[in-house]
This record gives C-alpha cells, structure tokens and sequence, in this order.
C-alpha cells in the first residue's frame, strides 16, 4: 500500500525477508524493529481513566508540518445531568493560553438503560437538547427546557494538547 511521502504512516510492513547476510540481517531487523515500536506508539491508546493518560494520538503544531504534539485524554465522573440549568463539575486540569482542546464529548444513562450522547439534539423538541463545554476550571453541562435528572451516569471525555 502505497502513502504520500509526507504522511504519517503506522502501518507496520509485512513483507518481511531476512538478508542472507548477518551484518545485513542485523542492520535489517533493528530497522525493522524501529518501524514496529513507532507504529505501536502512533497507535490511539484504550484507555479512558480519572486521571490524565497519553492516549497515543499526535496533533499538529499550526504552521509547522514536521512537529506534532501528544495529546491527553481524561474522563470526568459527572454524575447525575441537571434540571433544565447548568451543572459544573471541576476538571482538574491545568489550563493555561496553550492549552488546546481536540474533542470534548459525554455519554449519559438511567437505570433503564437508555443512553444519550451529548451533546444531544432532540429532533422532536430541539429545545430539550443537551449542551457541553469546558472553561479554565470546569465541564459545564446545560439541560435547556427538559429535567434530565433521571439520567444518573454521566461519563465526559476530554482531549487536549499542552504546549
């Protein structure tokens, strides 16, 4: 499969043929081993915890196209979604003027079992959607004119690059 020469690439080549050589075969697999390491490291990471993880993704630096920034992941516990108002919930992140923010999303629950991604557009009454942000401090979720108190799990997921 052939990538532009400028792309990133993570794809770990599968035509491999050892050199009859050991000098040659040596020089080939610590090659070849290099491709492997940086093709697991360029990987998304699976891991959604409380505290700040390096998920695996780089982002670009604006205005440089040979430098990419790592980005965080962190998941905040919110709890129960608000009564037609805005709850906020502490993030704890350290947010400075380089602090940018690549997806910011929720998924709330009830017990019985129906889930909602936020944010969340009713098509049926657009005015009972459900809003997200996040500020220096807090994730801020805003119930609009529907009481969404009966969804008592809410799981927020944000991603971000520190410069």
């Amino acid at each position: 499969m052939a990538t532009p020469l400028s792309s990133i690439n993570s794809y770990v080549r599968e035509d491999f043929q050892m050199p009859e050589t050991y000098d040659e075969a040596k020089l080939y697999l610590r090659e070849y081993l290099r491709d492997i390491v940086q093709a697991v490291n360029a990987r998304d990471i699976a891991q959604y915890a409380e505290s700040e993880v390096v998920n695996g993704q780089l982002f670009l630096t604006s205005g440089d196209n040979n430098s990419y920034r790592q980005v965080y992941r962190k998941v905040i516990d919110f709890g129960a979604l608000p009564n037609t108002t805005t709850k906020s919930v502490a993030h704890g992140i350290t947010v400075t003027a380089t602090t940018e923010f690549t997806r910011i999303y929720a998924t709330a629950s009830d017990p019985s079992t129906r889930f909602v991604p936020i944010p969340y557009v009713n098509v049926t009454t657009p005015a009972d959607g459900i809003e997200i942000d996040v500020d220096g401090t807090n994730v801020n979720i805003e119930t609009t004119t529907a009481n969404w108190t009966g969804f008592t799990t809410c799981y927020v997921v944000v991603e971000y690059v520190q410069t």
